[in-house]
């Protein structure tokens, strides 16, 4: 008499064999061998019962993993400082200041006498230097609460005169007008959407000015009959211009001519500049404010600014970044036309010896991360069939490109070179056309 059927109990996984994955055992040093050993367990315990077959148990134990922290992306989409993937990637010299900073640091503290001292003092004094036209600088956590704090410390109770073509909407629907009036501050309104004069700010001035606020609409462009004042003639009015240049530069780049900067505000007048510090800056999120001495001292003096106030981490990615301007967002921005032809074509040739095959397309990078609207990147793309997109988007690590009239276009500007190789790896693991 033959042997029976096995029972297809006995081919479920042993633990050990399981723990032993490569996955499973790099989720060990994260998550704990006991939290993973549980997780096994259960998809074993799911295979006893029939509802997974024996070879199944290792994926469903994979899949039951907690979703871990912010994932690197390879950013292949062609957008330098695109917002769902965290705007500006940090310098090399960013993450080791971070990594640095994650013990215990000096943050508030003089070594050479072993008292306390101011916080951040190394971000604050990198900031100065970079722009000698500020009297003094200020960090909070990002670029909205700096204009939080600007209105509350300067304006609560009182009129912040702006034009109505600079009420815009920040992000995520938060807009300008419902941010301001939290603080307690009323808006003045000047002008029409697209006209506004120096007289329409003269006629709303008053004993309850707090301050006239000018925002640059980082993200959109009103073209045509237009009119708009700037910080010289509206710094003539006697009352504190406060200006939110949004993204960050701290000096003139002749790639963004249309984006302010805030060494040239400054001079220009405005008594206080608020930006962004992950933006064009190239940094952590921070919120930046730079502008007279007594303004800013009002400002770090103020309640609020404790509940504002960034932590080590962000100080130290700040200084280093300040300090070592040739971040990853200066280099894409940069980036020349003809060498990213170089790169994209390499690898369309080492896929093709791969049996993929692949085109060489001329694409359009943009900024993005709400700066400098209109601005377009000469660029060029690797195009494949759409298909790609989803299992790129969900692999390891994720390739993110954007799909144009039903085909894949990875656009190589954001993507470090050292990282060529692991797109077209990334792309390998999809699987070909049979």
């Amino acid at each position: 008499m033959g042997d029976g059927p096995v029972d297809p109990r006995r081919r479920v996984p042993r633990t050990d064999t399981l723990l032993a994955d490569p996955v499973l055992a790099a989720a060990t040093a994260t998550l704990g061998r006991e939290q993973v050993k549980a997780i096994v367990s259960h998809a074993q315990g799911r295979a006893r019962r029939g509802e997974l077959n024996p070879d199944e148990v290792r994926d469903a134990a994979v899949a039951a993993l907690p979703t871990p922290g912010p994932r690197l992306v390879l950013n292949a989409t062609g957008v330098v400082l695109h917002t769902n993937l965290g705007r500006a990637p940090l310098s090399s010299a960013a993450v080791a200041a971070v990594v640095a900073a994650a013990g215990h640091t000096d943050v508030e503290l003089d070594l050479a006498t072993g008292r306390r001292a101011r916080r951040g003092r190394g971000a604050l004094d990198a900031l100065a230097a970079a722009v000698p036209d500020a009297g003094a600088v200020h960090v909070v956590n990002n670029g909205a609460a700096a204009l939080v704090l600007a209105a509350t410390a300067l304006a609560a109770g009182r009129e912040i005169v702006v034009s109505r073509g600079e009420l815009v909407e920040i992000g995520d629907g938060f807009r300008l007008p419902d941010l301001l009036e939290s603080t307690g501050a009323r808006l003045r309104e000047v002008g029409t959407t697209n006209r506004t004069t120096l007289a329409d700010y003269a006629a709303a001035l008053g004993p309850q000015t707090g301050f006239v606020l000018k925002v640059h609409p980082s993200n959109f462009r009103v073209t045509g009959f237009t009119s708009a004042v700037g910080v010289r003639q509206l710094a003539t009015l006697g009352v504190p211009v406060v200006v939110d240049i949004g993204s960050g530069l701290l000096g003139a780049d002749p790639l963004l001519p249309d984006e302010p900067d805030a060494a040239s505000t400054l001079r220009a007048g405005a008594a206080l500049v608020t930006a962004s510090g992950d933006k064009l800056l190239g940094g952590p999120q921070a919120g930046l404010l730079l502008g007279d001495v007594e303004v800013i001292d009002r400002l770090r003096r103020h309640p609020l600014a404790r509940a504002l106030r960034v932590d080590k981490l962000t100080l130290a990615a700040l200084t280093a970044t300040v300090n070592q301007p040739e971040t990853p967002t200066r280099v894409a921005l940069h980036a020349d036309p003809g060498a990213l032809r170089e790169r994209v074509e390499r690898l369309r040739d080492r896929l093709g010896a791969d049996g993929r095959k692949a085109e060489v397309v001329p694409a359009v990078a943009v900024v993005g991360g709400g700066g400098a609207p209109g601005v377009e990147l000469d660029s060029w793309a690797l195009s494949l069939p759409e298909r790609y997109a989803a299992p790129l988007r969900v692999g390891d690590p994720p390739v993110l490109g954007r799909v144009v009239r039903g085909r894949l276009l990875l656009d190589l500007r954001c993507v470090p070179a050292d990282a060529d190789e692991a797109v077209r790896a990334a792309v390998l693991r999809v699987p070909g056309d049979d």
